[in-house]
């Protein structure tokens, strides 16, 4: 009976993960053959020519999407968890490295996760403005409204993630299996026609391409990349929904309609070269046009909310392994514990495609940027899955070496192919990763220096216990103490005794811990430590994807001391340091200023903890580093 309610709950659980998994990858029929054949620069559309570029996408969705991702990468997950971040947090955990090394693996998921803020700009802008463009193949007197219809649909998604996905994302599985199902419909009408083009299975129409036409191969891959885009959405999303559903749903329904949709665009294209103007839309029945570009705009739509919901979530877990400043962070469902809406980098990230489709205005001017992010986000992928196959799975070196070559072979000339396109719209992700990357090793640095100058500007912890005794007024009631330095005196608590003279009856010092696994169990969540009668320490130990609610934890560290526990009888005292610049070791003079610009501009401790702010007591303290 067990293994019948299994079975049915993993079609159901698959067509779920339809919607917010293959959203991205789903969308690249739209634009991704039109863009190979562009690429081919005059290559002439003849049957030898057409098998070889439908023979490369069919080989690299299967090497890089079915045998990478879905049979290899997905089986290194940290807990459940996936996606670049977690996999970084799984190697720093499992792998026995030196620091330096450690440096190098922690620059190379900073790369990653830099290059996938990127990706959730462009993927948005090229999704939409290609299925917006169906209307010119319908009627060419909706041309100049393209842009503005595309801005709209846009700026409408945007202005709807504050109420969250949780309703919408009921009906992002149904629509994505229709999507796909008219994918493979239409390539089979045409794939009947012309049954010669599914010969592309052959890997040597591939390699016969390649090898007479050698230059244009290398050209063409950095189109071909677009077919294999949102390959780390099937990782990161691994999660949610478990692999084997997301493996289900890719085998069963989404490789085959890709495949059969490819198909079918290079069938039309040996029938009608002149196809290749929009081989997509060209594929659909006129009477189903106006349907097929309203279809076409929702995939859009979900695809773009996947990416969008994707740099949500990896933002947060930046923020939780102390990576980025926080951020305030709305949760849209009470339900749904991954489903947050992020204001400052929703409306950061609106503007940033906005800019994009005004500055190209098409889906082929903006495929000249797209694919570069991707090819080296796949490549980072890679190189960290080969560190964890080594260590975590003991496999010798010559095995990891032949398994993880041929990858980063391929990968390695995507990105080549890809980085041609650097000064015709590459620059866009590379520029967008840049600013990411900075933002994250110098918010990281400073706050290492940051907690170094606070441990040497104050006093021991036991010292400070044992010297004051009872030399010290005492008032009723709790005081909890958040600090990241569990074994000084926090800067709070000597501001308390040198401005009010008082310490309250119990000093609870509270640090927050976020380990390298995305959820801590509830049974492991404290740790209290006695220090005195008036003195206690707590731990508070979260994953990167748990949500923290400080007083929520409080109330278990209580049932441990067996305190009763009331929240309106408990102060929470919070140091707001202010950074100052000053000149010596640490970080360039423009670095020390952008992290004390994030800083300053931190949503408050209060509220990241979820903590009742008629409880807080905020005191400053000036930070010189």
């Amino acid at each position: 009976m067990q293994n019948t309610t299994k079975k049915a709950a993993l079609p159901a659980t698959a067509l779920a993960a339809l919607g917010v998994v293959f959203g991205d990858i789903g969308t690249s029929p739209l634009y991704a053959l039109k863009e190979s054949f562009h690429a081919a620069h005059g290559l002439g559309i003849q049957p030898e020519n057409v098998l070889g570029i439908l023979s490369i996408i069919f080989w690299c969705l299967m090497l890089i999407i079915s045998i990478k991702y879905i049979a290899i990468v997905m089986r290194a997950d940290n807990n459940g968890e996936g996606g670049i971040m977690a996999l970084l947090a799984l190697n720093l955990r499992k792998a026995k490295l030196s620091e330096t090394k450690k440096i190098y693996l922690i620059a190379i998921g900073f790369i990653g996760a830099s290059l996938f803020f990127g990706d959730g700009i462009i993927t948005p802008a090229i999704s939409v403005l290609s299925a917006v463009e169906g209307l010119s193949i319908a009627t060419n007197v909706l041309d100049p409204f393209i842009v503005p219809i595309a801005i709209v649909i846009v700026t409408t998604l945007f202005l709807m993630q504050k109420h969250g996905t949780a309703f919408v994302g009921k009906f992002f599985g149904p629509i994505t299996l229709v999507w796909f199902l008219s994918l493979g419909i239409l390539g089979i009408a045409s794939v009947i026609q012309t049954p010669v083009v599914l010969g592309m299975v052959s890997p040597h129409w591939a390699i016969q391409f390649i090898f007479t036409h050698p230059v244009q191969s290398f050209f063409i891959m950095g189109a071909v990349v677009l077919t294999v885009t949102g390959g780390e959405a099937l990782y990161a999303d691994m999660g949610h929904f478990g692999p084997r559903p997301i493996r289900f749903g890719w085998f069963s329904v989404v490789l085959p309609c890709l495949v059969l949709n490819y198909a079918g665009q290079g069938a039309l294209l040996l029938r009608h070269p002149a196809a290749i103007e929009n081989p997509f839309y060209l594929l659909v029945p006129s009477w189903a046009l106006y349907p097929m570009i309203i279809l076409a705009t929702m995939a859009a739509v979900i695809a773009s909310q996947a990416v969008i919901s994707g740099v949500f979530s990896l933002a947060r877990q930046a923020i939780q392994l102390g990576y980025l400043p926080r951020l305030g962070i709305k949760h849209t469902s009470d339900s749904e514990e991954g489903q947050i809406y992020v204001p400052f980098l929703n409306w950061l990230l609106l503007i940033a495609i906005l800019i994009l489709i005004l500055i190209f205005q098409t889906s082929s001017n903006l495929a000249s940027a797209y694919g570069l992010a991707v090819t080296l986000t796949m490549l980072c992928d890679t190189i960290l899955v080969a560190v964890f196959i080594y260590y975590a799975w003991k496999w010798s070196l010559p095995k990891v070496f032949l398994l993880i070559i041929p990858f980063f072979i391929l990968e390695s000339v995507l990105v080549a192919a890809a980085s041609l396109k650097i000064f015709s719209g590459g620059w866009v992700p590379l520029l967008i990763g840049a600013v990411a990357m900075i933002i994250l090793m110098t918010w990281k640095r400073g706050r290492e220096l940051t907690f170094a100058k606070l441990e040497h500007d104050t006093l021991s912890l036991d010292l400070f216990i044992r010297s004051i005794g009872d030399n010290v007024h005492r008032v009723p009631g709790d005081a909890v103490f958040l600090t990241g330095t569990p074994n000084v005196v926090p800067h709070a608590m000597l501001h308390n005794i040198k401005h009010n003279k008082v310490l309250h009856e119990r000093n609870i010092l509270a640090t927050v811990v976020i380990e390298d696994v995305p959820y801590v169990p509830q049974e492991e969540r404290i740790h209290v430590e006695t220090l005195d009668n008036h003195f206690y320490r707590i731990k508070i130990f979260y994953g990167f994807k748990d949500e923290p609610n400080v007083p929520r934890a409080l109330a278990q560290a209580y049932e441990q001391l067996e305190f009763e526990y009331d929240l309106m009888q408990i102060s929470f005292f919070i140091s707001r340091e202010r950074i100052m610049h000053s000149v010596g070791d640490g970080m360039a003079p423009w670095r020390e200023h952008l992290f004390i610009s994030m800083q300053r501009n931190t949503s408050p401790v209060s509220d990241f903890y979820q903590i009742p702010t008629n409880r807080v007591v905020e005191l400053g303290s000036q930070i010189e580093i």
